[in-house]
């Protein structure tokens, strides 16, 4: 009886999909079905829309650095910072202006840089006409200073989060994380850089000069409508397996260049797309050295050609230049298209190369483990859901001690139907660095070895963390497409 109950489930729910599918399609058929191919899996070739093709070849498009906030304590041991949420108007494409938001600009934030053991504070003010929050991304703080969807800034008002860096150095981000509209808020522009630096960082003999050799890149994939403008308007497609656009931007720009010198260069590479992974890699093939994920430095550089990044994941990348001349260029792509072209621009009197070692990682023992966890992700579109069950504000689902190890299985049981495909949930776990020990019962991958705070999961994987939880509140887990965690594939945690 309970087979049978169990298949009765299975089909119903196979069916209200196809209802579902259905009426999204017919509703696609009313506003423009021709875009749903289109956007599935291919980006317009060069990373540029056709429209904007002439005019960004007819001029030079260099790369915006996001500049370093100004850090307004002087004390040694402290920083403050002010991030004003704000309207913006930008020009992607020359001479159309496109309505955006952004923290302390038009689109984006500026790179906030603090220390290991600074107090910091920051006063974050919303302009803007509707509530926002601002979530510390792989940031280890109290739940109350997380910025989750519980710390809700109102229009016109102010939040002022304070806490102590106690983790390595790292490359991470903020963006909003209001309940069913972190989509289209990080969409419209409202996402930064955060960097921590320590005594190791500080000590390693790597590029450290911003914007210079030390660059950030900030990925994003958009649909621009013939005006210029950048709607957040979801197709069936969109809420299904999540926004996917034609247009790459790179710091917000589309197709930039960046002039270097030909000497090692160090990029700081940010997923920050709602949905879309990137496989990147360098147009000749060139090899280039991982030597950071999520959470931090990772134990020795890996050489790679080709780098996958899912929806919030992070890497820093090490790129040996020293061979080419100067008028020499590579392109930046993301599988065939272009992303971002690299001119060798000047000779560099530099000799650093790759370091091969770089911080010592402290592995858990699982022998340590006092709890195990499974988290099971699954359906699609509106009905997507962990451990079968959708975000509920007043529930919590689940009770953590404070600094106990613990291991989480997290498996996606989400299978496409018919032309809808497979759907891939990357898990991002708030207020905490884990590391990864199984990948579908087997090692994973050398650069999924260091500290994490996001991991991809495609249809029918398995995934094993070990987590320690050392700060206390409620906190997040979640799939990190956008579209999904608005439509509450998410749950929440207590750590007491």
């Amino acid at each position: 009886m309970n087979k049978n109950r169990k298949w009765y489930t299975i089909i119903a729910f196979s069916a209200l999909l196809l209802i579902i599918y259905v009426g999204y399609f017919f509703t696609d058929l009313g506003r423009g079905l021709e875009t749903m191919g289109e956007n599935d899996s291919q980006l317009v070739d060069s990373g540029r829309n056709a429209e904007t093709e002439n005019s960004q070849t007819e001029r030079t498009n260099k790369l915006p650095i996001p500049p370093l906030l100004e850090d307004k304590n002087p004390e040694e041991g402290k920083a403050e910072f002010d991030l004003n949420v704000q309207y913006g108007k930008k020009e992607f494409i020359d001479g159309q202006e496109t309505t955006t938001l952004g923290y302390n600009g038009d689109y984006l934030g500026p790179v906030i840089k603090v220390d290991k053991g600074d107090d910091v504070k920051i006063n974050v003010d919303n302009r803007l006409d509707e509530p926002t929050t601002v979530h510390w991304h792989g940031l280890e703080v109290p739940g109350e200073m997380d910025g989750g969807p519980h710390q809700v800034v109102d229009p016109n008002t102010s939040w002022q989060p304070h806490f102590t860096i106690d983790q390595p150095a790292a490359t991470l981000w903020y963006h909003p994380h209001l309940l069913h509209k972190t989509g289209e808020q990080v969409y419209k522009g409202l996402a930064g850089l955060f960097y921590i630096e320590d005594e190791q960082s500080k000590e390693l003999d790597i590029p450290k000069e911003h914007g210079v050799n030390d660059i950030p890149l900030v990925i994003q994939d958009r649909r621009f409508s013939e005006n210029g403008e950048m709607p957040y308007d979801l197709n069936m497609r969109d809420v299904m397996n999540g926004f996917l656009g034609d247009t790459v931007l790179v710091n917000g720009a589309i197709a930039p260049e960046l002039d270097v010198k030909n000497e090692v260069i160090r990029l700081r590479l940010l997923n920050g797309s709602n949905a879309r992974s990137y496989d990147f890699n360098f147009s000749d093939r060139s090899a280039f050295h991982q030597i950071a994920s999520d959470g931090g430095f990772l134990e020795k550089s890996i050489e790679m050609n080709e780098l996958s990044l899912a929806p919030a994941e992070r890497a820093e990348i090490l790129v040996d230049l020293s061979e080419y001349r100067v008028g020499d260029e590579i392109v930046l792509r993301d599988g065939n298209h272009e992303v971002m072209k690299i001119n060798i621009a000047e000779e560099s009197t530099d000799s650093s190369g790759i370091p091969e070692s770089l911080v010592d990682i402290v592995e858990y023992d699982r022998e340590e483990v006092v709890n195990t966890r499974r988290f099971v992700m699954s359906g699609m579109g509106p009905m997507v859901a962990i451990n079968d069950k959708q975000m509920n504000m007043d529930r919590i689902d689940e009770y953590l001690n404070l600094n106990e190890l613990e291991e989480w299985i997290i498996s996606n049981d989400s299978a496409g139907m018919g032309m809808m495909g497979e759907t891939p949930h990357p898990f991002h776990v708030h207020g905490v660095q884990f590391q990864v020990i199984e990948r579908n019962g087997g090692e994973p991958p050398l650069n999924e070895q260091g500290w994490k705070d996001t991991v991809m999961v495609e249809s029918g994987e398995e995934v094993r963390i070990l987590a320690k939880f050392k700060q206390k509140g409620l906190f997040m887990y979640h799939c990190h497409i956008l579209e999904h965690e608005d439509a509450g594939m998410m749950g929440q945690f207590l750590v007491e």
